[in-house]
């Protein structure tokens, strides 16, 4: 039995919608279906809440009974629509969870950016903390056929770890198990101010976020006492931490050598912290200026970077 083409389209236009796409201007731009046409089934999906049908129809495990056939046939053309969409820049992603902006923020942003574009970022201290996951599973991997399974125990102990890097070089890894508080902060500073003044001097600056454990009485004190200077910085801002970029190159090292204890995944992340090559470091360095710019440009908005 063919299908028709005013099946295909609905079939196309229910798709999009199940999957989010609420706009008809969007579906027309990507599959050309006339706008009437897209509004009409937009019009009768609202009135006879399809879509929620269709979900009580796969939660009962059967099809309705005047459900348009054949089934195979409409999901190939379905399959087929979705591929092409492909090499026309359009692709299927699960939400990246990002801080959000609100105006206040956007505007701090902006303000940051044109205050510090010019800097010379030669003597900043990137620095950050984040947590490993033993039996992290991010990491794609080709088999043949079956989809692997990898055993995953309940509860995945994580390590908490600080760092910090500047054009020279990085700072040796500091692995913890345990919640850090304002006290530890200061305490993981003052161990490693030795480390960063041998390869900055004695004029160098501290970048770190505004966790309420950095910017806690104990820390400012600490801070205006041993540090030559701290910048200021935005809020929800961790596209514009160089340091993050490279938790991301660690983590996904580590992760794709699969840790098996919590000695293994600690010994790994400092291998791996280790194994960064410098021209990575002086790239990030020297992507500041260009960093700053795209925030003036995106007035505010989040960047890829």
């Amino acid at each position: 039995m063919t299908v028709s083409k005013k099946e295909r389209q609905r079939q196309t236009i229910l798709q999009l919608w199940s999957e989010g796409m609420r706009k008809g201007t969007e579906i027309h731009k990507i599959t050309r279906i006339p706008l009437s046409t897209i509004y009409d089934n937009i019009k009768k999906l609202k009135e006879d809440n399809i879509v929620n049908r269709k979900r009580e129809v796969v939660a009962q495990g059967k099809l309705p009974a005047n459900f348009p056939g054949p089934l195979d046939k409409v999901s190939e053309e379905i399959h087929q629509f979705q591929r092409g969409l492909w090499p026309k820049n359009w692709a299927k992603w699960a939400l990246k969870a990002t801080p959000m902006l609100t105006a206040a923020h956007k505007q701090k942003r902006i303000e940051w950016a044109q205050q510090h574009i010019n800097d010379n970022w030669n003597t900043t201290l990137f620095s950050d903390e984040t947590a490993f996951q033993l039996f992290r599973n991010t990491v794609k991997r080709w088999h043949k056929k079956i989809r692997p399974i990898r055993p995953m125990p309940k509860d995945r102990t994580k390590i908490f770890t600080w760092g910090g890097f500047c054009v020279t070089g990085k700072t040796s890894l500091f692995c913890f198990r345990r919640i850090m508080n304002a006290e530890f902060y200061v305490e993981i500073l003052e161990n490693h101010i030795p480390e960063i003044d041998a390869m900055l001097g004695d004029d160098w600056r501290l970048q770190q976020d505004n966790d309420p454990k950095h910017t806690s009485r104990l820390a400012k004190e600490f801070l205006q006492n041993n540090v030559p200077e701290v910048m200021d910085w935005p809020s929800n801002s961790p596209d514009l931490n160089l340091i993050e970029n490279l938790w991301a190159i660690v983590k996904g090292n580590v992760e794709r050598r699969m840790p098996k204890n919590l000695n293994e995944l600690e010994s790994f992340m400092a291998e791996e912290w280790s194994a960064i090559p410098d021209t990575v470091i002086k790239n990030l360095a020297g992507s500041m200026k260009r960093r700053c710019e795209l925030i003036i440009e995106n007035n505010g908005e989040r960047i890829s970077y």
